[in-house]
């Protein structure tokens, strides 16, 4: 009896050292990881909301963003899809956003390459008082396509889908037709848009295209599998770019070929600018990207692809537009496309140095004549908003 009593005792203490080892190990980990912060309010969304409203939305029934402060009116699928984001993740922040939300929905439909090809034409120009897309303009650009698929999901889950729009329905319409017309076969990454099929095109990625929190989203939304694959291999290309440069920066433009997903570069001016190969206006989203693919799935994988970036500029005296892949600034002027996306991603993984250093970035005037740096701090803002909810 007396060594059954050892060894009962024996074990309630090992028992008891088991609970409290694992009871350490947890609070250890959980200081150790830096928390994710924001001091966004709500009211700073609103006012803000308003001034990029007022300035940016255009339209009655149906309305686009914005994308020209002199000249013709004119509008991009990218700016449609930065418009309906910003729009309905406002709506989680006591704005009633969703007619608005309806008018933006309404011109998306209206300028689908077609009915039974949802993907939406990448630019209209106003011409006869009607937003009116060329010849040449009636192909899509993949990350507008993107962004309005995610923004439909959002409005489902915000409103549901009983309403004037069957938002699931459009969400998953559109969400098919991008894996049937901008996901490279080989590669299960997305393509440009739907025209680079070519030879000399199929293999080129935009890296603010590898949305990996969207590509998880668009699997449990529509149940196919096939987006987890997209998610998987969008992840290992990020990877390989954040590796071959000591700054973790990534250009504009890559290829990226085979099934073994092999890197190759771009040159100046052989897509769309003299910054093609460089950290640039396209891959300044990359942060906020791969942040928010953080934010929500908590990925050690993106956490680190991001930290390494913002290591990079925590060496910076100030963030500017345009640099080298090697660190090199390109200009001296600062632009808000470039700051708030690298604060948002410090916010949302706890880089208290950036967050600090920037205190802000975020809540200052949204500039009124400059659509592209006012709609990314806009929609930096609602989503730095949304960290810890």
């Amino acid at each position: 009896m007396k060594t059954f009593k050892q060894h009962k005792y024996q074990w309630l203490i090992s028992a008891l050292i088991i609970l409290v080892a694992i009871g350490l190990g947890t609070a250890i980990y959980k200081t150790q990881k830096p928390p994710a912060t924001t001091n966004t309010s709500d009211h700073e969304i609103k006012t803000h909301y308003a001034e990029w409203q007022a300035a940016y939305l255009r339209g009655q029934h149906s309305k686009y963003v914005l994308t020209t402060s002199t000249g013709k009116p004119q509008t991009l699928s990218e700016a449609q899809g930065y418009g309906m984001l910003i729009t309905v993740m406002a709506a989680n922040h006591q704005l009633a956003t969703q007619r608005t939300f309806n008018q933006l929905t309404r011109y998306y439909l209206a300028h689908r390459l077609s009915v039974a090809n949802p993907l939406m034409a990448w630019r209209q120009t106003e011409k006869n008082g009607q937003m009116q897309s060329a010849s040449n303009e009636r192909t899509s650009a993949t990350d507008g396509d993107l962004d309005i698929a995610y923004a439909l999901i959002l409005a489902d889950q915000q409103w549901g889908s009983r309403g004037q729009y069957n938002y699931r329905r459009l969400a998953k319409q559109l969400i098919s037709a991008i894996k049937t017309h901008e996901i490279n076969a080989t590669t299960h990454l997305p393509l440009v848009g739907e025209w680079a099929t070519t030879a000399s095109t199929v293999n080129l990625v935009r890296p603010s295209d590898l949305m990996t929190a969207y590509f998880r989203k668009f699997a449990s939304y529509t149940h196919d599998g096939s987006w987890t694959r997209v998610a998987q291999n969008s992840q290992t290309a990020l990877q390989k770019l954040s590796a071959a440069h000591a700054t973790g920066l990534m250009a504009d433009f890559v290829t990226v070929s085979g099934t073994k997903l092999k890197l190759g570069m771009v040159h100046a001016k052989q897509v769309a600018s003299a910054h093609d190969n460089q950290y640039a206006y396209n891959a300044c989203r990359i942060p906020w990207r791969v942040a928010y693919d953080y934010q929500l799935s908590e990925s050690r994988t993106s956490k680190k692809i991001v930290q390494k970036m913002l290591t990079f500029f925590t060496r910076q005296n100030k963030i500017t537009a345009i640099y080298t892949l090697n660190g090199k600034a390109v200009t001296k002027t600062a632009n808000q496309a470039f700051t708030t996306p690298i604060v948002y991603a410090a916010q949302a993984t706890g880089n208290q140095v950036l967050t600090k250093r920037y205190p802000t970035a975020l809540s200052t005037k949204i500039e009124t004549h400059n659509y592209y740096p006012a709609t990314i701090h806009m929609l930096m803002l609602v989503m730095s908003g949304e960290i810890g909810k």
